[in-house]
């Protein structure tokens, strides 16, 4: 009889252990188990019924901290980037996907460009950027040309505060004209980086582009080097962090 009732004694403080530790496990708010993802939080919970919603109200999140100048370690491909997130602007990882639209102009010639641009920062502050470029060019009263340039333009951020930035950067690549020719292409570039909303980034910008053309060009064309050498480019870019 004493031997079944230390039995029972025992059994009953290991049932009571095992229920003290289940309870200090986390349990997600949302229902779904904790599987290690790196996805969202709650990304696969089922529809929650509109009596048990929060009151729906103005989520004002704060911004995120950006880093002051210097060179740290490189990091790998940071994912939702920007307010409601932990990682600013300008952090190491961050990747940004957009493009600009704007004009250049010269002593009697004038440009229309669109330019698609992806952006990765490859350090805090620091960011390589790919840029490719289509631009409409007209010279004096003669029929217009297209130019198409490729540059890859490495640069560097400066924060003022959490949403401005200041930047210069310097592309360097090569330049096609439509029935002309092909050369190297450089352009140096200064401008600011503007918040906007949670992940969005306005840029406008200043550059000046110096092309070479290939010596083979005919010499009658109604473009000339000299115009295509001297452009000042105004651009205004919109890119959302990744």
């Amino acid at each position: 009889m004493r031997m079944l009732s230390k039995t029972i004694f025992s059994s009953l403080i290991l049932l009571s252990s095992t229920a003290v530790f289940a309870d200090d496990e986390p349990v997600p708010s949302d229902g779904t188990p904790d599987t290690g993802s790196t996805n969202t939080p709650g990304s696969t919970a089922p529809p929650t019924a509109p009596a048990d919603l929060p009151k729906s109200q103005s989520d004002n999140d704060v911004q995120p901290e950006v880093a002051s100048p210097g060179l740290p370690a490189a990091g790998g491909i940071v994912s939702q980037a920007g307010v409601g997130g932990v990682v600013g602007y300008g952090r190491a990882g961050v990747l940004e996907l957009g493009g600009s639209a704007g004009f250049a102009f010269a002593s009697e010639y004038r440009s229309l460009s669109f330019a698609p641009t992806i952006g990765w920062f490859l350090a805090d502050n620091f960011e390589i950027s790919a840029i490719v470029s289509v631009a409409n060019i007209k010279q004096g009263d003669a029929a217009s040309s297209t130019l198409w340039s490729a540059l890859l333009e490495p640069s560097y951020h400066i924060p003022f505060n959490r949403t401005v930035f200041g930047f210069l950067g310097v592309g360097a690549g090569a330049a096609h004209v439509s029935g002309i020719g092909t050369g190297f292409a450089v352009a140096p570039r200064i401008g600011a980086n503007m918040m906007v909303g949670r992940s969005g980034v306005l840029t406008p910008s200043l550059s000046y582009q110096y092309t070479t053309i290939s010596t083979d060009m005919p010499s009658t064309s109604d473009v000339t080097t000299v115009a295509l050498t001297s452009a000042l480019t105004f651009n205004v870019g919109y890119t959302a962090m990744w």
